[in-house]
């Protein structure tokens, strides 16, 4: 055994790791089910929407609390908190299928443990990948290590969720159970991962109450308001549309894949993402800083590929769609935190990280607001007022950038 309590060999991160990569799972595996629901638990696109957009009052407290009470009293305790959360979730979920609450109930469970995963795991994963934890870790390994973490958690988790409810028995349980069983190894890790940051009932006295730390003076930086909130509420819209309102408009010609199809468009959304986050700072580069236009620029073009979708109704389209949006996503999400790095103080650099988090997952509850409007605007006229609104969002970051970073 090492000094650290662990078997020699392992690093430190790698411990961490499976419980933040869990914990993205069970974020995500809900995705590729909403026509599941729809279908089998009877549904209305609004409601299965809805479960989708839920789990965004989960995520912002654990991205704005979690991270504040694990500066106080460590990672390791919170992390343990937020899988717990990623199994309640799923309990949940398995459980209600014939109960709307439930599943509400569930979805929150889930975002909450993203937002610990997100904010804590991030956090826990880079310092353990620093000395005094890793002695050989390169430059950058702090951020591709839980970066590449969750991308893999929120892809594979749609993916295999979506196989086992397109092929395995009872599809409204098997995959929530996959998840559970796979929670046990991840907290056995878990368990054996060094703590990283210790806080201390002297410091918690000295600083004063933990909900203090949520302050962000920041905030009010003229960047931020300007450049960063329009922008950040379209990362995750984007990835709403091309995943979730993709396969509502062309899932006339789909039949009974339907699911498995808005499974592929979910790894394809995430994996276009996570290939284009490398090359967003030769991006800025090229563009005197200015990636974020070129993300929301993709952004307007993928709304309105996504109305060309809802009118042709062409699945293989709906591919295209996906590309499109998931660039857009990879971009913009990359760019946004470059943009909040560069406005905020060393003292809220986590609490901008968190608000800046939550902005963007207010992107996902666009798909519930399109469903339920369309008693009186059908895709195809709703997608074009998402198109121009995101237009005008990206002729005020654009306007910004030329006032102010030439």
């Amino acid at each position: 055994m090492s000094r650290a309590g662990r078997p020699a060999g392992i690093a430190a991160w790698a411990r961490a790791a499976p419980a933040a990569f869990l914990m993205a799972w069970g974020g995500n595996h809900f995705t590729p089910l909403l026509h599941m629901y729809e279908d089998i638990g009877g549904y209305a696109p609004w409601q299965a929407n809805l479960l989708l957009g839920t789990y965004v009052g989960g995520l912002v407290p654990g991205l704005l609390i979690a991270a504040a009470i694990s500066d106080r009293h460590g990672r390791k305790p919170v992390m343990l908190a937020g899988l717990g959360a990623a199994a309640m979730g799923s309990a949940l979920l398995a459980c209600g299928l014939e109960s709307m609450w439930v599943l509400c109930a569930g979805r929150v469970f889930a975002g909450l443990s993203v937002g610990v995963a997100m904010s804590v795991g991030t956090s826990w994963i880079k310092e353990l990948s620093q000395p005094p934890f890793d002695l050989r870790a390169g430059a950058v390994a702090g951020a591709r290590r839980p970066s590449l973490t969750l991308t893999l958690g929120f892809a594979l988790g749609a993916g295999v969720t979506g196989c086992l409810a397109q092929w395995a028995p009872v599809p409204w349980v098997t995959p929530y159970a996959v998840h559970l069983v796979l929670c046990v190894p991840a907290l056995a890790a878990l368990l054996t991962a060094p703590e990283s940051r210790r806080g201390s009932a002297g410091a918690e006295g000295a600083r004063g109450a933990w909900w203090r730390d949520l302050r962000v003076p920041s905030a009010g930086h003229r960047r931020f308001l300007r450049v960063i909130v329009p922008a950040a509420p379209w990362v995750f819209a984007a990835a709403g549309v091309a995943y979730a309102i993709v396969p509502a408009v062309v899932q006339d010609d789909l039949g009974e894949w339907t699911t498995l199809y808005a499974t592929v468009l979910t790894v394809v959304t995430l994996g276009t993402g996570a290939v284009v986050q490398n090359i967003v700072p030769l991006i800025n580069r090229w563009t005197r800083g200015r990636a974020i236009v070129v993300g929301l620029t993709l952004m307007v073009a993928g709304m309105v590929l996504a109305v060309v979708a809802s009118r042709l109704g062409d699945p293989a389209f709906g591919f295209v769609v996906a590309v499109v949006l998931g660039a857009a996503y990879g971009i913009c999400v990359i760019a946004g935190l470059i943009q909040v790095q560069a406005t905020a103080t060393p003292q809220d650099l986590a609490g901008m990280t968190g608000l800046y988090y939550s902005l963007t997952y207010a992107g996902f509850l666009l798909p519930t607001l399109l469903a339920a409007l369309l008693p009186v605007a059908p895709y195809d006229v709703s997608l074009v007022v998402v198109a121009l609104a995101c237009l005008a969002c990206l002729g005020a970051v654009a306007w910004e950038s030329r006032r102010h970073w030439d």
